[in-house]
């Protein structure tokens, strides 16, 4: 049985915080693997970026949607070790 993911593996956002739950590929169908944020029709968010300029735009998102800037720091950090921006 395949292990389904519990949170973004672009942002590391909880999939129970994202109101649609999941991202959608290209056909419509549901991701499992990124949030709606991410992923929308088959297109990752911020095609082209590097993680850290993903990082910063996310804070300042965060930021402008009301959290606090600790908190936004907090949340973004990890991100070098989720799936899309691991390197080999």
């Amino acid at each position: 049985m395949k292990k389904r993911n519990k949170s973004c593996r672009s942002c590391g956002l909880p999939f129970r915080k994202d109101p649609r739950r999941y991202g959608t590929n290209a056909d419509g169908t549901t991701s499992e693997t990124y949030c709606n944020y991410c992923y929308q029709n088959g297109v990752l968010a911020g095609e082209g970026l590097t993680v850290g300029e993903f990082q910063e735009f996310v804070r300042r998102e965060m930021i402008r949607g009301g959290h606090s800037r600790f908190m936004a720091w907090i949340c973004t950090r990890g991100y070098r070790r989720l799936e899309r921006w691991k390197t080999n």
